[in-house]
């Protein structure tokens, strides 16, 4: 898909992976609604960013754990621009838990982690599945190796992102033949998301993921927004995929 003229939905997309997506979309041309929870001044800020490459753009506040809040949201995007061609379901939330500290896993920490991780992207591809009918449009989940490996904040978070990748595969039948579903899988991305929950010791935990990345880097957002835009704009063939972006980190040592 050609973006240029079109329409897409970043949810999370004030900050972080959510916001470098928008912006990659905008300078192709795209016009792009801005979804955000709670970061209501970086998703006004990005919106600004967007509008001055152009395009045009609404900016969106909803908890796409709430279903009526995922079809407001589609309602809004479809309203402002006529059309819906590209859904980049980005939001996520987290606890930071030791695996082994079973004890300090809630009830809560799964059901509110799940809603937003696995419910949130149905719920907001559901609501928009019969624009992006339409308009032979494309959907990308963002997921994570914490989903392939279960390495990552917490087995919550990390169940989740296997239950995504999972959905993906489900609804890229079901979305067949005029909806293409993928995912993206990035690894370790710097940030605030893992600054605020690693705390002191990320930049320890940082230098030691990218001494055993085989490309000796580990993501920041904008190389994951690259991986999202190659697969909106790969090959039309391509569905019920996951990319993963991790630079190497999930082929392990080559080392005996």
């Amino acid at each position: 898909m050609q973006v240029e003229g079109k329409a897409a939905i970043v949810t999370g997309g004030g900050t972080g992976v959510g916001r470098e997506t928008a912006l990659l979309l905008a300078r192709q041309g795209c016009h792009v609604a801005i979804n955000y929870s709670r970061s209501k001044q970086e998703a006004e800020a990005t919106g600004h960013d967007v509008e001055s490459m152009g395009v045009r753009c609404v900016v969106v506040q909803a908890d796409v754990a709430d279903d009526g809040a995922c079809r407001r949201l589609v309602k809004q995007a479809v309203d402002q621009f006529g059309r819906l061609d590209v859904l980049v379901n980005n939001a996520g939330t987290t606890q930071f838990i030791r695996h082994a500290d079973l004890d300090s896993v809630s009830t809560e920490a799964w059901q509110r982690i799940y809603a937003v991780n696995v419910i949130g992207p149905f719920q907001c591809a559901r609501a928009a599945k019969e624009a992006l009918t339409t308009a032979g449009g494309e959907i990308i989940n963002v997921a994570s190796t914490a989903g392939i490996n279960a390495v990552g904040s917490s087995i919550p978070y990390c169940a989740s992102k296997a239950a995504l990748i999972n959905m993906t595969m489900a609804l890229a039948r079901v979305m067949a033949p005029h909806v293409r579903v993928n995912a993206v899988a990035p690894g370790f991305i710097t940030g605030r998301w893992l600054q605020n929950g690693l705390g002191p010791v990320y930049e320890r935990v940082k230098a030691a993921a990218e001494s055993r990345v085989p490309l000796k880097r580990v993501c920041d957002p904008l190389d994951v927004a690259q991986a999202i835009l190659g697969l909106i704009q790969g090959s039309d063939l391509v569905t019920g995929q996951t990319l993963i972006c991790d630079g190497g980190m999930t082929l392990g040592s080559a080392e005996l």
